[in-house]
């Protein structure tokens, strides 16, 4: 898994970037090389167990999460710190 080699930085990024609902686990891999299954295991080591259930939970079937699920109305989002 890459995550090891993350900054901590780069890994709070990540954990945000998961947490939000409108970006999809492609951009993850696009902008850190982590597959999904690499965010899970991130997100598992860096949460504690319940935030980690809860978020696994809010995840999951989330079509947004998912480029290929997503309505076509739904367009790229930029969340306000990329913006600029």
């Amino acid at each position: 898994m890459a995550s090891t080699a993350l900054s901590p930085q780069a890994t709070d990024r990540v954990i945000q970037m998961a947490w939000e609902d409108r970006t999809p686990f492609e951009a993850i891999e696009a902008q850190f090389g982590l597959k999904e299954s690499d965010v899970i295991r991130l997100m598992r080591s860096n949460l504690k167990r319940q935030s980690f259930e809860l978020w696994r939970k809010r995840v999951t079937g989330r079509r947004t999460k998912h480029v290929a699920l997503r309505d076509a109305k739904v367009n790229r989002f930029k969340s306000y710190d990329q913006k600029g």
